[in-house]
């Protein structure tokens, strides 16, 4: 086949990159043009995006306020990488993160670039807890997901991504996430007799790693109360307390951080995907001053001073200095679940299972395949939209956190019309 003609479909792909490759197979399709909610192929095809990057795209595709202080930058010649050296850029970033997001929350922690991705971020914060604690395991909870480097993969559940690690995953604990059991079983109280008991074979950890919703892990939520038995527990053993904010963080389940309304105060906070706004690589590891104690150089990598995610993150911020937009994530979170219950209600020999907060939802069922059959009749009618869980078994909406009205209704009703498909073609 000539050049020319591998152009115009995915063999290139096929034939060039690794096996590896894996949302390409999902969204079968090359993509040119990216505007808010919507994407658009080299066909001229259109897409409701509620997909957002995997999280990434918080404020949408191209959002015209941030590209416009990207292209400034850009055409004045900023350093577009700088290390951890020192920068305007930067300087403004903290300034404003600070003043921003952490001061009205009173929270009071040092910000650490750790590196461009969240997987850096954890990594981060499971050093710094052992090296704090001089305790080497780290406990983490059924279903999570941290990332794919050998640190973040060892705190993670999934089966197939422990797989490619290559060797053991040591020094961990698995515990029973909320919920696990599917009854009244509070799990945090079976932590606590395993750390308790002096025969349970289970060492005092360095850290406890949770995330509030657990977004690969099939968007299962963790009750207010557990969560804040999970901190007890941290605070009465002196472990420290590590909440991975990567997914559901940035506004993604309403407010700036998924812990905000719990009365959650983390030890240590993992924040990425989001934080750019712009799709630009950028993590941050947070935790409190007095915990500080890395040498200079200790912990380094090249791609940490990425100016030009710090300039759209920047103006990213500035959504947060008006509590309005907040509560405009908070009601069409409302008015998604509300469309989710009634899809599940319509369907009922698929035993729908309704999942999620804010705009971090999914919607399971244990028929065969469903996930992966609704993602994909989904695309075929116009829809990106990922799939979640163990066996991958629930569609993950992810629309972007600004969505218009109009489009979060389209995107709405295209998961509805793939759910019917489903269910007529299980007769």
């Amino acid at each position: 086949m000539k050049t020319e003609d591998k152009l115009n479909n995915l063999e290139v792909f096929e034939e060039l990159e690794s096996n590896v490759r894996g949302y390409i197979r999902g969204f079968p399709a090359k993509f040119v043009k990216s505007q808010g909610s919507m994407l658009w192929d080299e066909t001229g095809k259109e897409y409701v995006d509620f997909f957002s990057g995997a999280g990434a795209l918080n404020y949408g595709h191209n959002h015209p306020d941030l590209k416009q202080k990207l292209k400034d930058f850009i055409e004045k010649d900023g350093l577009a990488m700088s290390l951890d050296m020192a920068t305007p850029q930067k300087e403004e970033f903290l300034l404003k993160f600070n003043e921003s997001i952490l001061k009205p929350r009173n929270m009071d922690y040092k910000v650490m670039f750790p590196g461009p991705t969240g997987t850096n971020s954890v990594e981060t914060a499971l050093k710094l807890a052992r090296k704090l604690t001089g305790r080497h395991t780290i406990i983490n909870f059924t279903n999570a997901y941290h990332g794919m480097t050998l640190g973040s993969l060892s705190v993670s559940g999934n089966k197939l991504s422990r797989s490619g690690a290559g060797v053991p995953l040591t020094n961990t604990n698995t515990m029973p996430y909320d919920n696990y059991f599917e009854d009244e079983t509070d799990t945090s109280k079976y932590l606590e007799k395993m750390l308790a008991d002096q025969s349970s074979a289970i060492e005092k950890p360095a850290a406890i790693i949770v995330e509030t919703v657990q977004g690969q892990g099939g968007i299962k939520v963790a009750k207010d109360e557990w969560l804040k038995s999970i901190q007890d527990i941290c605070r009465r053993y002196d472990i420290m307390f590590i909440v991975d904010d990567i997914q559901a963080g940035c506004g993604r389940v309403g407010t700036f951080f998924s812990f905000e309304n719990i009365g959650l105060d983390p030890d240590i906070i993992c924040i990425s995907k989001s934080i750019s706004g712009y799709g630009l690589p950028l993590a941050l590891t947070l935790f409190k001053p007095e915990l500080d104690i890395w040498e200079p150089g200790e912990h380094t990598g090249t791609f940490r001073g990425n100016t030009l995610a710090f300039v759209t993150a920047i103006e990213t911020l500035k959504f947060w200095e008006d509590s309005s937009f907040e509560k405009s994530i908070i009601e069409k979170g409302k008015k998604t679940r509300a469309y989710l219950e009634k899809i599940a209600k319509k369907f009922p020999s698929l035993e729908l299972e309704v999942r999620g907060r804010g705009l971090m939802n999914g919607i399971a069922s244990p028929r065969r395949n469903f996930g992966e059959e609704v993602c994909k009749e989904a695309f075929k009618q116009g829809m990106i939209m990922d799939k979640c869980g163990p066996n991958g078994e629930v569609p993950k909406l992810f629309p972007p956190i600004n969505i218009d009205d109009e489009l979060l209704d389209k995107g709405l009703v295209i998961l509805e019309k793939s759910i019917e498909s489903y269910a007529f073609n299980q007769v």
